[in-house]
């Protein structure tokens, strides 16, 4: 398979053990090689997206970079992950699946001098008795720190980029989505957010990402950029949700969602009323439309913004 190469930026997955000192990454990660058939997928620039016929094997590289000012010791391995409640969730530690012992890492381990980087080759085997369906899993870069002083306290930072590989016969299981309806209501602090809710309508997991205007007469505000990450299952629902981070007048706005997945882009059309007191439904029209990918580069996704990370026991793990 013919691959290309994406300049696009990784998405950081930052995970914290113990009691972190600071938010300082000490390394990042992203794709290197995509497949020429999908260069024009924002998806595969930062995640390994793919769809294989069972017994084919796959070839990436990823490039791992220490962003810190010491020398680095970098471990490598394959991780298990699943979409609980509209998220891309991941276990603690280094818990497997079935699709992370496909999974070979060129290397287990390596050594980078601050500012230095260097590409890692991933295959993926897929058994030739490999069942059909879509599954999930993480590729992991980590580095572990010494105990400091007396407090006896551990820190691991590991950033990683998501693989979503479907498995079965003939051509990839298409990918879509519909905004059933946009919605408005109070946000935590002082501005609105508006609220779409989205059907996965396809038969591959779906990452949101998009913007939302409001115009009212002569005046525009936005856009404004998708602000939850959210991953929806093949038939299930989710609410995307964007806030309007800066103070409107008063009075009826016309709102413009468009979210896209991939290079699948859906618009929708609605009216709310500011200052919103409660809930409120709008009504609602959508169509085609056209979005630029808004996604965080995990690369991880974002493992790690697209798509959220789980919260596990006194870990945090989140999208950059």
């Amino acid at each position: 398979m013919a691959l290309g190469v994406s300049a696009a930026p990784a998405v950081a997955v930052r995970e914290h053990r113990h009691e972190p000192a600071d938010d300082a990454a000490a390394i990042s990660i992203r794709m290197l090689d995509i497949p020429a058939s999908r260069v024009q997928d924002p998806r595969a620039q930062v995640y390994i997206v793919d769809h294989l016929t069972p017994g084919m094997t796959i070839k990436r590289r990823v490039e791992v970079r220490n962003t810190s000012d010491e020398t680095q010791k970098i471990e490598f391995y394959s991780g298990g992950a699943s979409i609980e409640n509209n998220a891309f969730t991941v276990p603690d530690g280094r818990t497997g699946n079935e699709l992370s012992g496909w999974i070979r890492l060129e290397t287990a381990r390596i050594e980078l001098d601050p500012g230095e980087r260097q590409p890692v080759g991933v295959e993926i085997a897929v058994p030739r008795k490999a069942s059909e369906g879509e599954r999930y899993a993480a590729i992991w870069a980590q580095v572990t720190s010494a105990k400091q002083g007396t407090g006896n306290v551990t820190q691991i930072h590991r950033v990683g980029i998501r693989v979503y590989l479907d498995i079965g016969p003939g051509g990839e299981p298409p990918t879509d989505f519909r905004i059933d309806g946009l919605a408005a209501e109070p946000g935590a602090g002082e501005f609105p957010v508006v609220t779409a809710r989205v059907t996965n309508t396809g038969r591959r997991a779906v990452d949101m990402t998009g913007t939302v205007t409001l115009s009212k007469a002569a005046v525009r505000a936005g856009p404004f950029t998708v602000t939850n990450g959210v991953t929806i299952l093949p038939g299930d629902t989710g609410q995307v949700r964007v806030e309007v981070d800066q103070a409107l007048p008063a009075g009826t706005w016309d709102v413009r969602a468009q979210l896209a997945s991939g290079t699948v882009e859906r618009t929708a059309t609605g009216t709310i009323v500011l200052p919103v007191a409660a809930p409120m439904a709008v009504s609602t029209s959508a169509g085609p439309g056209w979005l630029p990918y808004a996604g965080g580069g995990i690369a991880m996704l974002a493992l790690i913004t697209a798509g959220g990370w789980y919260l596990v026991r006194r870990q945090r793990t989140r999208l950059a």
